[in-house]
């Protein structure tokens, strides 16, 4: 009787001890990682920095900042789609390493869909057609006209192929029915001198980075790839209102977890990331950059990016482009 006396003690000092401990480990007891697959300064790690400075105050815990940039975001996103589904680690993806690379690549180190868990769909952006001020065309139908009439003697430059800016460009080609040559770079920062300097034509370029240049006057903007005009750039016609219906080409920036992450993880962080990014003084960042919120549920993203798959694996398959 008195050894299961002191027993049934020290079960009850455990019981006391422990429910402090479980609750100790609550997410999240450590920092987290947000792996962005592009070097600093884009859109994506601008995103991303926002929640490393704003949830440190909320949660106590810092989000640490992880650029992986390669291979048009496959190392980023494919660091993250072998780590722990804990919640510890997670991907600021984008239109190309969850929706179009799938298609481009003949070898990918990750499913898409099925080695991610959506968390949330932050923003979109259109991307805008730019051209050097010395190209005469000063709308897209002139463009177009000046390619015809020169087949194969203008060029597109883009930070590589496979990326999302190539894609756009093969998809103006196919649908304007014009050969302009692609010339890729290792990087927009490689292609954005070559513009400048007139040694190419034109390129595809996300609206926030963009956007400083073409207001200063060094390149000129001949449309967006958005269904609607950009709130950030009204002047700025779509390319569907110039001649081409139906062109949409649109960049998307979300946040992903490994497969398999559990669902109050998700929630917790769904319902963080939506509370921060829907601040007064991020939204007016976020309009400033170009980059027009979204936010919302998991499962709004995940609708999303199906619909997005099956569009940019249609523009890939007509257009041929490969990335290897």
């Amino acid at each position: 009787m008195r050894v299961s006396s002191v027993a049934a003690v020290a079960l009850a000092a455990a019981a006391v001890f422990s429910a402090p401990a479980v609750q100790a480990q609550a997410y999240p007891n450590k920092p987290i990682r947000m792996v962005v697959g592009f070097p600093s300064g884009g859109a994506p790690d601008t995103l991303a920095r926002i929640v490393s400075e704003k949830i440190s105050p909320a949660w106590g815990q810092p989000v640490v900042v992880d650029n992986k940039p390669g291979a048009g975001g496959n190392i980023g996103a494919e660091a993250v789609a072998h780590a722990p589904a804990d919640g510890y680690t997670l991907a600021m993806g984008t239109v190309g390493t969850h929706s179009i690379n799938g298609a481009l690549y003949s070898k990918m180190p990750y499913n898409m869909v099925k080695d991610f868990t959506p968390v949330i769909l932050v923003a979109t952006t259109p991307n805008v057609l730019v051209v050097h001020p010395s190209v005469p065309a000063k709308n897209v139908a002139e463009l177009i006209a000046l390619a015809k009439a020169r087949p194969g003697g203008l060029t597109f430059g883009t930070p590589g192929v496979g990326t999302s800016l190539h894609v756009a460009g093969e998809m103006f080609n196919s649908m304007a029915g014009v050969k302009i040559t692609h010339v890729p770079y290792k990087g927009r920062a490689m292609a954005i001198p070559d513009l400048l300097g007139g040694h190419i034509t034109m390129m595809f370029d996300n609206l926030p980075s963009a956007l400083p240049v073409v207001k200063e006057g060094k390149l000129r903007a001949l449309g967006v790839t958005s269904a609607k005009r950009s709130p950030s750039a009204p002047d700025i016609p779509t390319l569907a209102e110039q001649g081409l219906p139906g062109f949409e080409a649109d960049s998307w920036f979300a946040i992903f977890a490994p497969a398999n992450t559990p669902k109050d993880v998700v929630a917790k962080l769904n319902a963080e990331f939506n509370r921060i990014y829907s601040l007064p003084d991020v939204q007016a960042k976020l309009k400033t950059l170009g980059l027009d919120p979204v936010l919302g549920t998991p499962e709004k993203l995940a609708d999303y990016q199906r619909s997005e798959i099956a569009k940019w694996a249609r523009v890939v398959k007509e257009s041929g482009a490969k990335a290897e």
